[in-house]
């Protein structure tokens, strides 16, 4: 019927003027945006920094966080990720404490790290300092003694045999899964959800498996968020469809694979490139994806940033906060964390590694670098990455972004060994100030450069 009503519409446009049917053809098949929500201001050049309570500090609280908070700004981090902060079930727990994935309310707190008032106090106190507070959302599954279980059976996902049932395939025997497809589920998880930004003035939400539970939640909770107040939302998953009306950025798992390899010896430089072509030819500018060197995850599975990155580490940290996307730092990597944090057991962060740690200055650094260069910033705002073209491209990465008459050229020797290089592009030519330093610098195209093993240069101009 629709096709039948166009093709007439059309067939009356050309009856009365061929410009008017030609008009009408070009309007029918004109694009449309695809990316319909609106990013908050203030994720212009934000970056984020996931605090795990429990670890964070020898006392695994609220209040005791909220003391470090002054040091996270100095740090010149933007958005504060919490891990879910809810009571944590009892029934097949993994470990003594349990896992913070394992939820039992979705209104509740968990006293091991204080209070409500707690809570909020740390919420405003980091809104004090200039930075924003979103929270881990588990909407996928809950811990098996919350109250559904025994007042809604129905609004669980059964097996085979009639039973209650973890996430299919993984070891999650912690928790069931939901069943997004009952009504009174996706109400209360997303009250629950509106609940947070209003009681405790949160600015959004990472959701946890997002790609588990159907896309119309996300963007029907986002436009509910957005009526209170302007939010973010970070999906741990990676399809861009997630960020066309819900979410704001997405995980850069294919980035984080990539550079591990690289870093490992299994790949060269060339690694990145399916990532990068990807990235622009596949997703909307709009949408933000989260670069990360380490998280809970990484930590916990895969192991620490040394282990994963070796000698590396300072180079992939680098890249994650200039190419494109959003970098993230997991707590404890600023101060040279060397050891796998324990996921269901007290196991607090030894801070005093960093006393002869230059990571965290190199963190802060990156982030200045950040913010005075709009060609870095984060998705619609900042520089598309363009291929600088070099003689030796197994061994070095390099690249242009330029945006508000702003431009940054990165090298990246991503090897371990020494390497030279002829950037062989003219998009290499200007006249720089260098990274670190501050020292003033010509490049022109057809010029040798020569890098240690993993050495990066950084270059900016206005």
């Amino acid at each position: 019927m629709i096709r039948s009503t166009l093709a007439a519409a059309l067939a009356l446009a050309a009856a009365v003027s061929p410009a008017a049917a030609q008009e009408a053809e070009e309007s029918y098949w004109a694009a449309e945006p695809y990316v319909t929500l609106e990013n908050a201001p203030w994720t212009r050049d934000a970056v984020l920094y996931q605090i795990n309570t429990r670890q964070f500090t020898a006392e695994g609280t609220f209040a005791a966080a909220q003391k470090e908070l002054p040091r996270l700004k100095a740090l010149g981090v933007d958005i504060l990720w919490m891990m879910p902060i809810h009571p944590i079930g009892e029934k097949n727990r993994k470990g003594t404490l349990g896992s913070p994935y394992s939820v039992k309310d979705y209104y509740g707190v968990n006293p091991e790290f204080g209070t409500l008032e707690d809570f909020k106090a740390f919420v405003d106190a980091a809104h004090a300092q200039g930075m924003k507070v979103i929270l881990d959302v588990v909407a996928n599954h809950t811990a098996w003694d919350h109250p559904f279980v025994t007042q809604h059976p129905d609004w669980y996902e059964k097996d085979w045999k009639g039973d209650f049932r973890p996430t299919p395939w993984w070891d999650w025997s912690d928790i069931i899964d939901l069943d997004w497809s009952k009504t009174g589920v996706r109400e209360h998880v997303g009250g629950a959800l509106e609940y947070w930004v209003r009681e405790a003035d949160i600015d959004g939400y990472r959701a946890d498996v997002a790609g588990y539970v159907p896309v119309d939640f996300w963007e029907k909770l986002r436009a509910r968020l957005d009526r209170i107040k302007p939010v973010f939302m970070l999906a741990e998953w990676k399809t861009p469809e997630l960020s066309r009306r819900a979410f704001d950025a997405t995980y850069a798992w294919d980035w984080h694979n990539a550079v591990k390899d690289i870093a490992q010896g299994k790949a060269d430089a060339t690694a990145l490139y399916g990532y990068y072509s990807e990235q622009e030819s596949a997703w909307p500018k709009e949408a933000m994806r989260m670069t990360y060197v380490a998280n809970h995850d990484s930590n916990a599975w895969e192991g620490t940033q040394y282990e994963n990155f070796g000698d590396a580490l300072p180079a992939i940290i680098a890249l994650s906060f200039v190419g494109e996307g959003m970098p993230t730092i997991y707590n404890g990597q600023e101060a040279c964390n060397r050891k796998r944090l324990e996921f269901f057991e007290k196991d607090p962060i030894d801070w005093s590694q960093g006393a002869s740690c230059d990571l965290g200055k190199l963190f802060a650094d990156l982030i200045a670098f950040r913010n005075a260069n709009a060609a870095l910033h984060n998705g619609k705002w900042g520089g598309r990455m363009t291929k600088v073209e070099n003689d030796n491209p197994a061994q070095i990465f390099s690249f242009a972004r330029q945006a508000e008459g702003n431009k940054v050229l990165g090298v990246f020797n991503l090897s371990a060994r020494p390497a030279s290089v002829k950037l062989t592009s003219a998009l290499a030519d200007g006249q720089y100030q260098r990274f670190g330093d501050g020292a003033d610098v010509t490049i022109d195209s057809g010029d040798n450069m020569t890098l240690e093993p993993w050495e990066y240069r950084l270059f900016s101009a206005n």
